[in-house]
Order: C-alpha cells, then structure tokens, then sequence
C-alpha cells in the first residue's frame, strides 16, 4: 500500500517541448500549497540515479512560464533500463524520504515510471510533454500547440517566396512517428499534400496530382512532409519528384529544432498549468500510476500502462479534408 504523500519529485524526460517550464511551476506551487515538500529532479531519470536533486520553492519557479525548454534540463538514461540503476535511484529518492513522483513527458518516460512504481511501490503521475501529440487519453499534451504553430509561421513566409518566384516548395516539420505537426501545420496553411508516417505515401498519385496542377497553371505547390514518412523526409520526396518532374523548380526547407523552441503560447501554458495541478492533487487524493490528461476540455485520468501502450490515432476524417481543400 502506498504511504501518505509528504514529499514530491518532479522530473522532465525525453524530448523537450514549450510548456514544461510552466507544468513544473504549477507542481511545485501546488505542492506547496499543500504543505508539501517539493524536489526537482535534474536531467530526468538521470539526475535520479546521479542524486542531481535540488530543494524548489515557490522562487524557485519565479519567472519561467513564458521561457521554452526546461529549467530541469532533460537526457536519455539507458542505465535507467536496468534494475540496478533503478535501485540507486530509488535509494537517492528514499534517503530524502521523497515518497511520490510527477514526470512530465512522453510515453517512453511513462514506461520507466510504471516499472519504477511497480518495483519500488512510488506513485507516479505522467502528464503527456510532447511535441507530436502522439499519446492517446488526452486531447493536448504540453508543447504541440506552440510547435505547430511555429510551423505554421515559417510555411507561411515559405509560401511568399514560393508564389514570387513559382516554386514546389518540399518542407520538412518534424514527427518520426505521428503526423500530427505536418497534418495541422499543413491544413493551416493551405499545402496541396501533406505526407505523414501514419499512411503510406502513394508517389505515384503525388506526381499526377502536380503534373495535372501544372497543366492548370497552379505553379506554387507546397508538400508539407514528417520526417517519418515512410518515403524518407524531405530530400528523398524532392529527390523523386524531381526525376519525374525536372521541369520543376523545387526547394526543400527542413524546419528541425526550431520547432521545438520558443516562448509557450496561452494554451501550452494554460493546459500544462492545469495538468500540473491536477498531478500534485492526484497525489494528495491517493490516485496513483495515471497519466493527467484532458478530453473534450475535462480532466482524464489514464492509467500508466495503458497511455504506454496506446497511440493517438488520426482518424480518416482529416484525411479527407486535407484531399477536398487542397483540390
């Protein structure tokens, strides 16, 4: 049985998304709020092994719910995967009598929670901190809003200098495994395709398309492509596009990191304040080893083992909308 709460960690894992920095001041001000004591955890699970764990207060937190990033830092741990280094992470959290953890993250930090929790009896919170969007039992997970529409502002300058000069413009958002960057970037701004890792990409189709578009004069054509596309990203779509199309003036521009950066819009902060809230009130009230997440504008709670296990899904619907706008 889990003992009472008095003392919590928090940690950010995996890859970083706009918004962290926000969910780790709603914790630790909850916490206090509580009469809590709160810990953040540095470099994630990492710090957890390497005792890289600092005391915050509400200070602590002052000043950082517009900043990107995560003040926690964040870092891959594969000794984290071994039962020896969670038994030195689980002594470094016990020496300090830390007794419940928040990880925000995605769900590969999800899974080492689970694992934790159950070989260790500490109850765990995942909130969903994600670019991609790609946990199910939620409706947002912190960062994708500011990511997309990161994207949206640079596709939108690509696509002047794509009408200036009449150029099939290839570009790249990021996604290695969900579409849902390239689909809502790319719905957004009006792009003719969009290729994500979730359908396989009909090449074929793709070219006809452009070849019935130039015969109509539609000169400016954006292919807004994931970098998980089962054809390979954006230099590879330009590449074979280009062999059978070389009248075709084409660029690509592959957005990257910058993606991942930046200030947090209003809904990144106010969806990761909310989740960090309601993580630390989890906690308090006993509901242990779920992932906080947020469905039709309503808290849902989603146990661990299930949010690792299941994908978010783009349904068949946003498909067709892409095919009918861009026509």
């Amino acid at each position: 049985m889990h003992q009472k709460v008095t003392k919590i960690g928090v940690l950010t894992s995996g890859g970083d998304s706009p918004g962290m920095n926000a969910c780790v001041r709603a914790v630790v001000r909850t916490a206090i709020h509580h009469g809590l004591e709160a810990y953040g955890i540095i470099r994630g699970y990492a710090g957890m092994i390497e005792d890289d764990i600092q005391d915050m207060n509400s200070r602590s937190v002052a000043n950082i719910i517009q900043r990107g990033g995560t003040i926690l830092k964040t870092a891959r741990c594969p000794e984290f995967l071994l039962p020896e280094g969670r038994k030195k992470a689980y002594d470094n959290l016990k020496k300090r009598g830390i007794n419940g953890l928040v990880i925000v993250g995605g769900d590969g930090s999800f899974h080492g929670a689970q694992i934790f929790s159950n070989e260790f009896d500490i109850p765990c919170i995942g909130i969903p901190g994600t670019i991609d969007k790609d946990i199910a039992g939620t409706d947002f997970t912190i960062g994708f809003d500011t990511a997309v529409n990161t994207a949206v502002r640079a596709i939108d300058k690509i696509r002047d200098t794509a009408d200036a000069h009449d150029r099939l413009f290839i570009i790249e958002v990021m996604g290695r495994d969900a579409g849902y960057i390239a689909l809502h970037s790319g719905i957004a701004t009006g792009a003719e395709h969009i290729l994500i890792p979730e359908r396989k990409t009909d090449m074929q189709a793709l070219i006809r398309s452009l070849k019935e578009k130039e015969k109509r004069q539609k000169l400016v054509n954006l292919v807004v492509v994931a970098e998980g596309d089962d054809f390979g990203g954006g230099n590879e779509v330009a590449k074979t596009i280009k062999e059978q199309l070389p009248n075709a003036d084409i660029r690509v521009a592959i957005l990257g990191h910058i993606q991942r950066g930046g200030s947090p819009t209003c809904l990144d902060r106010l969806i990761a304040s909310r989740m960090g809230y309601h993580a630390v009130e989890c906690l308090v009230e006993g509901r242990h080893n779920v992932m906080v997440g947020i469905v039709n504008n309503k808290m849902h709670y989603t146990p661990l083992d299930n949010a690792v296990k299941a994908k978010q899904k783009i349904s068949d619907e946003w498909m067709k909308i892409v095919k009918i706008l861009a026509s």
